[in-house]
C-alpha cells in the first residue's frame, strides 16, 4: 500500500463526500440499483432517475415481482436499457436462488446479470464492507494519473496493471470508503480535460502532476470512426389508433416498443426501404403518405437518423407480428403508458400535440 496516496485520499473524502440519495440509504439493494444506473451515466443525471425507481421499487422483492413493462417503463429515459432489463431478472434469481438477499460471495454475485467485476467490487465494498476494489472511470483516471501509467487504460494490460493498484493500495477495513473517495476524487477534482490539481490532496506526490502529463492520462485506445445509420418508421392509423410494435428482448431497446420500421439497405429509398421492412416484420404492404419528421439521436457505438412517414395499410390484411414480439392498436392519449426510446417517444408526443 501507498500511504502518501490512501490516507490522504480517505481524509479528503471524509470532508468532501459527495452527498447522494443513495449514500444515505447504503444497503445491498440501494447499492446495487445506484451502481447500475451509474454505468455509461453521470450522477447528476442519474439523481431523479434513482428517486423515481425507488418510489416504484422501493425493495428487492418489489422488484423483482413488477412486470417487465413496469421496469422499462420507470427507467425510461435513462438508456441503456439492458440494464434495465438485467437489473430485473437479476433480482428475480436472488428471490428464487438466494430467498431475496444478494449474495456476498464475489463469484455468485458476477453471475447474476448486468454485475461485472466492478458493480460486483463497489457492492462488496460499500454494502458489506469487504476488502474488494472498484475500479470505475473516475477511479481509472485518478490511479492512471497518481502512478504515470501509460498503458492504454482500457487495454487488456492497462486494466491489468490499474485494477492490481487499485488493490494494493486498498486499506483493509475501509474499502467502500477508498473506492468512493477514488470515484469522488475523479468526478470532481481529477476530471478527464482541466484537473484541478491545485487542490487535489495527492498533488505532492502524483507522478503525472510532477511531470506536467496529467492532461494526457489515462491514454486512450484509438477510436473508430462512428458508424451512420439512416432508418424509417410508419405511423399507421387506423380510425383513432395507431400501430406500435414491441422490439425483441435480444438487442437493443428490447422490450420497448417503437412505430415499426427499420434500416435502409444499399440501393434503396426512403419508401421502399419502408415498405420492406413493414412486410418483413408484419407482413402487410402500406402506401407511403407524407414524411412526418426527421429524428436524429446519438447511442455510444453508432448515430441514427429516423424519417418517420405516414401509412396507411393495403388492401385491409390484418399485421402479424412476424419479426417482433408484439404489436397494439392504441389511442394517442394512451402511448404514454408504452415504454419507448428517445426517438419513438418523441414521435409519439409529437402525434399526441397534434390532435391537441
Amino acid at each position: 500500500m501507498t500511504p502518501d496516496l490512501t490516507q490522504p485520499l480517505l481524509n479528503w473524502y471524509a470532508q468532501h463526500a459527495r452527498c447522494l440519495p443513495w449514500r444515505t440509504h447504503p444497503d445491498p439493494y440501494v447499492v446495487w440499483v445506484s451502481e447500475i444506473m451509474l454505468q455509461q451515466t453521470r450522477v447528476e443525471t442519474v439523481i431523479p432517475f434513482f428517486q423515481r425507481w425507488m418510489k416504484h421499487f422501493p425493495s428487492l422483492t418489489a422488484l423483482a415481482s413488477a412486470s417487465q413493462q413496469e421496469v422499462l417503463a420507470v427507467w425510461e429515459g435513462l438508456g441503456y436499457y439492458s440494464r434495465a432489463r438485467n437489473l430485473h431478472r437479476a433480482a428475480q434469481l436472488v428471490v428464487e436462488d438466494y430467498e431475496g438477499e444478494l449474495p456476498r460471495d464475489p463469484l455468485s454475485l458476477r453471475k447474476l446479470p448486468g454485475i461485472g467485476r466492478y458493480t460486483a467490487g463497489a457492492i462488496l465494498s460499500i454494502a458489506f464492507g469487504m476488502d474488494e476494489p472498484a475500479l470505475d472511470g473516475n477511479a481509472r483516471r485518478v490511479l492512471a494519473r497518481y502512478f504515470n501509467v501509460t498503458e492504454p487504460a482500457r487495454s487488456t494490460r492497462g486494466e491489468h496493471i490499474l485494477w492490481a493498484l487499485a488493490k494494493e493500495n486498498l486499506p483493509a477495513g475501509q474499502a467502500g470508503e477508498y473506492n468512493q473517495a477514488l470515484m469522488d476524487l475523479g468526478a470532481e477534482i481529477c476530471t478527464p480535460r482541466e484537473p484541478n490539481c491545485e487542490i487535489c490532496p495527492l498533488a505532492r506526490t502524483c507522478q503525472a502532476y510532477t511531470l506536467g502529463v496529467q492532461k494526457d492520462l489515462p491514454v486512450a485506445l484509438e477510436k473508430a470512426a462512428t458508424p451512420h445509420i439512416t432508418v424509417t418508421a410508419a405511423v399507421i392509423y387506423r380510425d383513432d389508433r395507431v400501430l406500435i410494435t414491441r422490439r425483441p428482448q435480444n438487442g437493443l431497446l428490447g422490450g420497448m416498443w417503437e412505430f415499426p420500421g427499420g434500416k435502409m439497405q444499399s440501393g434503396e429509398d426512403l419508401v421502399s426501404c419502408l415498405q420492406r421492412e413493414i412486410k418483413e416484420e408484419l407482413a402487410v404492404d402500406v402506401n407511403v403518405a407524407e414524411q412526418l419528421g426527421v429524428y436524429r439521436h446519438a447511442y455510444t457505438h453508432f448515430r441514427v437518423t429516423l424519417h418517420a412517414f405516414r401509412c396507411s395499410l393495403v388492401n385491409g390484411y390484418e399485421p402479424e407480428p412476424v419479426q417482433v414480439d408484439d404489436l397494439r392498436w392504441t389511442k394517442l392519449e394512451e402511448l404514454a403508458d408504452f415504454p419507448m426510446g428517445k426517438i419513438d417517444r418523441q414521435i409519439s408526443n409529437q402525434l399526441r400535440e397534434e390532435c391537441i
